[in-house]
């Protein structure tokens, strides 16, 4: 029975954060701490297997004097499913799997942005030689980063110059200097699409606006494949209850929320020669990626900020026992939209879509109720045939509805026994598009900037039970041999002399 979800408006990032203290759900830190590498190897060690707290940061070297402009850091708001779940409106306790049920239904929802005449985050105006980017403690997160990072989790709010719809996206962007944001920017993704899009129109700039903390629905809706031509506010809304209210930019025609905690306008320009060396960055891969090389770079035309405003960051990249932010949305919101692109597709018999967080969605594992053969290449078909397919789903794993994808072990098993590489159980696709971040992949095929994109060798595994095979009359016309689990008549018996046994609590399937 699906789980009943409240949508829940928090206000701003501060309500957010209230709801986390009252949950026990965050740690603040009041010992100074340096902004180079101390906080990102804080929060990397602090983050988890997705079981760490939300951590603020109330004493940054550098940053903690009367005077400074901004002195807090927050991140990790998004580091478990329990804070997931709460940002959705449900219990805390909610199992993953019903949490990509509801994912797959509720960034399809719309209710559009309203727009008001102002708002906390134009509480502070910094424009011309008053901007220095400098003044907020962006933190150079891991040594082999190629500088300080201010967008690690921002909403990059741009505009389509000819349909005229925002889009609100997650890159990562480095401070270059006082003015200057370089940022990573592909073109097969939206706001690669609209940059492209200035290009050919003549345009020299494109506006673009970082919202730098707001509610936790921004960070969870930016880092998703929502369609081109929908605008992510309009999903907020829907997620939140509640229309995201929106205040116009000061120096660019964009609208940001009114209840962010910081806002960096600017434009960035499509001629070459503009651009400034970014990278490398310690990636979602859990590995260095990116190389340094010039992109695509914001100049600054004006910075928005509330009183005493809060710098929203994340450690960015997943190892095993240490799960990232993006790890733990990922592994939810690219399970849901996978589901929905099988169904989309025609797909039958998906019972269960699952991206574990350690990878962020790049192996994808589905389970299916078996009707036809060769049911298991449909999906695979499917899943990469689909622009969702860009820099995820890069192996695919199939198995029947009688193993639990969430269970490791569970799919182990039916790799180790229903895979047979000589029957076509395991089939490559190769030379497709993907991520160009993908250290597996050979340096040139990475470079996004040559070819648009990355290049994946995609690997499908089936692991199913194989209808090809012929029935079994000694198996009573089964293909396979039954399991060595014991007969409920046996389970039973058992089980009723438990407790005289003294083992404990018994494994009850």
């Amino acid at each position: 029975m699906a789980v009943e979800r409240r949508p829940v408006a928090f206000g701003d990032k501060r309500g957010w954060i209230e709801a986390l203290k009252a949950a026990g759900e965050l740690r603040e830190v009041d010992a100074e701490v340096d902004w180079n590498c101390e906080i990102g190897t804080i929060m990397r060690l602090a983050q988890g297997a997705g079981d760490g707290p939300a951590l603020m940061f109330n004493n940054i070297k550098d940053y903690n004097g009367p005077d400074s402009r901004c002195r807090r850091i927050f991140g990790g708001g998004l580091g478990s499913y329990g804070r997931l779940a709460m940002m959705l409106g449900l219990p805390k306790d909610t199992h993953p799997r019903e949490l990509v049920k509801l994912a797959r239904t509720v960034t399809q929802e719309r209710l559009p942005p309203v727009q008001v005449d102002t708002g906390p985050v134009k509480e502070n105006i910094v424009l011309g030689n008053d901007i220095d980017l400098y003044d907020f403690p962006s933190p150079h997160w891991n040594k082999v980063d190629g500088g300080r990072y201010i967008i690690t989790y921002a909403g990059c709010v741009t505009r389509h110059p000819v349909t005229g719809v925002m889009n609100v996206g997650i890159y990562r962007g480095m401070v270059a200097s006082r003015n200057e944001i370089p940022i990573l920017l592909w073109r097969a993704q939206n706001i690669g699409h609209h940059f492209t899009a200035y290009e050919q129109a003549g345009i020299k700039e494109m506006p673009i606006a970082f919202v730098i903390g707001w509610e936790p629905v921004m960070g969870f809706c930016a880092g998703q494949p929502i369609p081109a031509g929908v605008c992510e506010y309009d999903v907020m809304g829907a997620m939140r209850g509640k229309p995201v209210e929106l205040v116009k930019c000061e120096t660019v025609d964009l609208e940001v929320p009114a209840g962010a905690e910081i806002v960096i306008e600017g434009v960035i320009s499509t001629d070459p020669k503009d651009f400034v060396m970014e990278g490398p960055f310690a990636e979602f891969t859990g590995y260095v990626a990116g190389d340094r090389s010039p992109k695509p770079t914001c100049r600054v035309t004006c910075i928005t900020h509330r009183n005493d405003p809060i710098l929203r960051g994340t450690i960015e990249g997943s190892l095993p026992g240490s799960f990232s932010e993006n790890a733990i949305c990922s592994s939810v919101m690219r399970s849901a939209t996978a589901w929905n692109v099988l169904d989309r597709a025609g797909v039958p018999g998906v019972t269960d879509v699952f991206c574990p967080p350690v990878h962020a969605g790049i192996n994808l594992l589905v389970q299916i109720r078996q009707t036809y053969r060769n049911q298991a290449k449909q999906v695979a078909n499917a899943i990469w045939g689909s622009s969702a397919a860009h820099v995820r789903y890069k192996h695919v794993t199939v198995v029947d509805d009688d193993i639990d994808i969430h269970d490791y072990a569970a799919v182990d098993w039916a790799i180790a026994y229903r895979v047979n590489a000589g029957e076509d159980d395991v089939i490559i696709m190769p030379s497709t598009f993907g991520a160009g971040l993908d250290p597996s992949t050979r340096r040139r095929d990475r470079n996004a900037a040559l070819f648009g994109t990355g290049k994946w060798n995609r690997v499908l595994i089936d692991a199913t039970i194989n209808l090809d095979y012929d029935p079994d009359p000694d198996l009573g016309g089964a293909r396979f041999p039954p399991t060595v689990w014991p007969s409920q008549e046996d389970q039973d018996r058992v089980l009723a002399r438990w407790e005289e046994l003294g083992l404990g609590e018994p494994r009850r399937d």
